[in-house]
């Protein structure tokens, strides 16, 4: 059994109360004691799983550790438990970033059996975890605060699927437990409307009973126990006269009321005033209420509480706490540039001003605090809301000190102003709008309690009296400004729906067309953009500023000029800050991650803008400041990449395999082709290999019947063939297309062919979004090409070496479209707008050189397929390099070195404004001629 919790925490704070006393500096000897105690505090024996100085071989890719046969170059890890930690120790003071890049080394180099989840790096005062199983996920923390960070090493300890901090295991078992009543609940037949608001009843109760809001704790836990009988019989009447008592102010109470039951203090707040259809208890969840009521509901952020109620009424979302929850992490990274980070800098510099002017500046600066306020017009369960409120609270605390140095406090809740009724959000369905309303108040309870916690006077706004607006709505058709007037509001933020263009309901995609009547290629556009117009067109004339999460998709690809042409040059919006492409974990069991951006704008122009990068080692972003936030969210001025049916550069044109709409009659595997051969060995020469992106990435060997320009006496003795033809006329008829009809006149043909008359570089036109590099490859002219494949005829290693590099892979993610989240690679989009290198002979020979180099180390793993040469677990080191290699020599031919992909892009976008500037100069001198 792993140690408790509660005594990790204990010997954590040992550990650094131990380690943090001793100031000498620590050698290097000293790291193996150091590393042995920080297991123990774990309850583990270092002895028992991990070694110390393991060497490793990484000279030749092959991932060997010494003593396995390897040769070449290596290192030590300092400890190493085999699939599972890689610790390396520093002295105090040393770059833990350095030896970051080192250790990251060491565990990619490992047999994919050996690579570890995680790194760990210390200087004995400072850690730095890195999370492989989430891309490098970093989290940076000092000794003493180990004891606040331990469940991230739940691992160490034995946990497994511990989700670290949002969901705590207390918060995953509340989930659990209200979910074992909602079901017993729902079995009696209690479900819809009432269950709901039920349960929210007793959510509030719970926390109630555990932060003070009922005044002494454990009334309601003492209550139940006390004075219902252990069949539950009674509990449902017991719980609707708590209900009503919390409902009813107490001079309107019965004199002869339960002295118990008369501890409950009145809410108001319009929580407990709707009648609900009384419920049914059985003894066994009388029995699960109790155990709901023996767990610290106060340790529970109200944050998680909307993702806990989701799980609970969605049956299928049970196991996943936080599917539907973003994370605190997550929510910073919009509200701190929103609005956090400036309000913080000018408290800061009020706080430096001579006293004089400082006492009114900081009066000026409360006052702004009260009157802000702030719009989530897709709020679900007010998890933004929520943590705006806390960090507003916050401020205003950081500021009521500064004004009350050494003055008296007389009424502190006449100081406290900031309040919950500054909050709006907008949201569809019900049961989040009552979840987010009530978690608003739990929030206020807390930062109440802060607040008497700084100024040592209690504060408490019970009974209720204001609560955050929170419409129950339809966030596209409805006004806005019903919601809230747009001349008091000053933010808008939030995390509307990711719904594909292709995945909409019926309303959904009605409240796109309406919104978006009169633009063209409006069908494209994901349901999000829905907000980014409404908003565009509610903002107009205002500072208002907003930031909204989105999928990457509307910052990449076709719909970037659909939607950002209309908002910059309709509505005027510029963007102001913005987080490029970045993983958005939400803190759940089975939780997958969607690549999202962060898009901060208005009508206002901030002077100073600010883009947030990610690299591929770290999930912690870097700031870089901007002149201009392009649409593709680059410094860059705001071009948008528009399909093209040629080439902006002079280059071979990209083509379309061919399509057999065929209903898969022409295609055949081995046996198909085998059957086919034996019935008429004849028939041979009218099989060719084909080639789709599958069979080429997975290495899967496919035929198909060509007949172009083959005499019909060369197949007229195959029945199987006729039987296919046959197929094929039948399939063709049933079609609506006019183009596929035409086609049925014609069923020994290929539908529509575009078989290239010589050898082609081949690209598929779908691939894997975690792939670095898309793969490609050559192809003789007898191979078929399908259409889900694009062809360049008469390629040479020059293109492939220009197309498969980090350069053009990155200006792909930008620019293609996606299918789900896969790279979806097109010609007249990617390929086509492209600006290419103008390299030197020796630049391009070298690039040949390079080419030809990721080739042969590609054909040296012959068992091995394409997407397993290219997924970024197994890739061989030898690939990598090969390919590093290849990267470097095209950035040569560009005359620059990159940093990141970031980089890169921008930087294309230069050469591609140049480039289209000057075909447009072109174009105007040929009319004047």
């Amino acid at each position: 059994m792993p140690l408790a919790w509660n005594e990790i925490r204990i010997r954590a704070a040992e550990f650094a109360e131990r380690w943090g006393n001793d100031h000498s500096v620590k050698e290097r000897a000293e790291a193996q004691t150091f590393q042995n105690e920080f297991m123990r505090v774990f309850g583990l024996d270092r002895k028992k799983v991990a070694l110390f100085e393991k060497e490793v071989f990484y000279g030749d890719g092959q991932g060997t550790l010494f003593g396995d046969g390897g040769k070449g170059s290596g290192g030590r890890m300092d400890m190493f438990w085999p699939g599972v930690l890689l610790s390396e120790m520093k002295r105090p003071g040393e770059d833990l970033e350095e030896a970051f890049i080192q250790a990251r080394k060491y565990a990619l180099s490992l047999p994919p059996r050996l690579v570890p989840k995680g790194i760990l790096i210390c200087d004995f005062f400072r850690f730095e975890y890195y999370n492989l199983e989430k891309d490098g996920e970093k989290t940076a923390f000092t000794l003493a605060e180990l004891p606040q960070y331990v469940e991230l090493f739940g691992f160490i300890a034995g946990y497994h699927d511990t989700v670290f901090q949002e969901a705590s295991p207390v918060d995953i078992e509340a989930a659990e437990r209200m979910a074992c009543l909602h079901e017993a609940l729902k079995e009696t037949g209690y479900e819809g409307h009432d269950l709901e608001v039920y349960l929210v009843r007793l959510l509030f109760c719970l926390f109630a009973d555990d932060t003070g809001i009922f005044g002494e704790k454990k009334v309601f836990s003492r209550y139940i126990t006390e004075r219902t009988a252990e069949d539950g019989s009674d509990l449902a009447l017991h719980i609707e006269r708590i209900f009503d008592t919390l409902n009813r102010h107490p001079d309107k109470r019965s004199k002869a009321i339960d002295e118990q039951l008369n501890r409950f203090p009145y809410v108001d707040g319009g929580i407990f005033g709707e009648r609900l259809t009384p419920a049914d208890f059985t003894s066994k969840m009388r029995r699960t209420l109790l155990d709901c009521c023996a767990m610290d509901w106060g340790r529970i952020k109200p944050e998680i509480f909307g993702a806990m109620f989701q799980n609970v009424m969605k049956p299928e979302q049970r196991r996943a706490l936080g599917e539907h929850y973003t994370s605190e992490a997550n929510i910073l990274k919009i509200i701190k540039p929103l609005f956090l980070d400036e309000l913080q800098a000018e408290l800061d510099k009020i706080k430096k001003m001579r006293s004089g002017e400082k006492k009114h500046r900081l009066l000026e600066f409360h006052d702004k605090l009260c009157r802000l306020k702030f719009l989530d017009p897709a709020c679900g369960c007010g998890n933004f809301l929520i943590v705006s409120y806390r960090a507003l609270r916050e401020l205003e605390i950081e500021t009521i000190k500064e004004i009350l140095k050494g003055e008296q406090i007389l009424d502190i809740e006449m100081i406290v102003r900031v309040n919950v009724d500054q909050f709006f959000g907008i949201e569809i369905e019900e049961f989040p709008v009552q979840v987010a309303r009530t978690a608003m108040w739990l929030m206020d309870h807390l930062m109440n309690n802060a607040a008497s916690a700084a100024f040592g006077k209690y504060i408490a706004r019970f009974p209720l009296t204001t609560a955050a607006k929170i419409v129950h709505a339809n966030a596209i058709p409805i006004d806005w400004e019903t919601v809230c007037p747009k001349a008091e509001l000053s933010y808008i933020l939030g995390n509307p729906p990711f719904v594909g263009a292709n995945l909409m309901n019926k309303t959904q995609k009605k409240d796109l067309e309406q919104l978006f009547e009169g633009l063209s290629n409006w069908g494209i556009l994901d349901y999000v953009t829905c907000w980014y117009k409404k908003a565009a067109q509610y903002i107009q004339d205002t500072d208002i500023e907003c930031a909204f999460v989105s999928t990457n998709s509307i910052c990449q690809g076709e719909q970037t000029p659909v939607l950002w042409a209309e908002l910059m040059n309709k509505y005027h919006i510029k963007i102001n800050f913005a987080h490029q492409t970045f993983k958005w974990w939400n803190e759940a069991r089975g939780r997958a991650a969607v690549y999202c951006v962060i898009v901060g704008f208005g009508v206002k122009d901030r002077k100073e803008k600010s883009i947030f990068t990610y690299s591929e080692v770290s999930s912690t972003p870097a700031e870089i400041r901007a002149n201009q936030i392009n649409a593709y969210l680059l410094d860059a001025n705001n071009y948008f990449i528009l399909s093209r049916s040629s080439p902006v550069c002079e280059v071979s044109p990209m083509n379309m395999g061919s399509s057999p709409i065929d209903d898969g009659n022409f295609l055949l595997d081995e046996r198909e082709k085998a059957v086919i051969i034996k019935e008429a060995p004849g028939i041979k020469k009218v099989i060719k290999p084909f080639i789709g992106a599958y069979e080429f990435l997975n290495k899967i060997p496919r035929y198909c019947i060509w007949l172009r320009d083959v005499s019909p006496a060369a197949y007229a003795d195959s029945k199987e063939i006729r039987k296919r033809l046959e197929a094929v006329k039948k399939f063709r008829m049933q079609s609506k297309r006019s183009k596929t009809l035409e086609a049925a006149e014609f069923p020994m043909l290929f539908g529509e062919i575009r078989q290239s008359e010589t050898d082609y570089l081949l690209i598929p036109r779908v691939s894997s979004e975690k792939r670095r590099y898309i793969p490609i490859g050559f192809f003789p002219k007898t191979v078929i090409a399908g259409d889900t494949c694009l062809v360049i005829p008469n390629a040479t290693l020059y293109e492939f070496g220009i197309i498969t590099s980090s350069m053009h892979m990155a200006w792909m993610r930008y620019i293609c479209g996606r299918l789900e989240m896969r790279y979806r690679y097109s010609a007249s989009i990617v390929y086509n707008n492209y600006p290419w290198p103008k390299p030197t002979d020796k630049q391009k020979e070298a690039i040949e050189k390079a080419a030809q180099a990721v080739l042969d180390t590609r054909a040296a793993f012959p068992d091995s397929s394409l997407a397993g040469l290219y997924d970024p677990l197994t890739m061989p080191p030898a690939l990598v390099k090969a390919h590093q290699k290849l990267d470097k020599a095209v950035e040569k031919a560009y005359g620059k070195e990159f940093t990141n992909d970031a980089d890169r892009v921008a930087y294309l976008f230069y050469l591609y404004q140049i480039l289209t500037e000057g075909l447009i100069a072109q174009k105007t001198r040929r009319k004047n001629l």
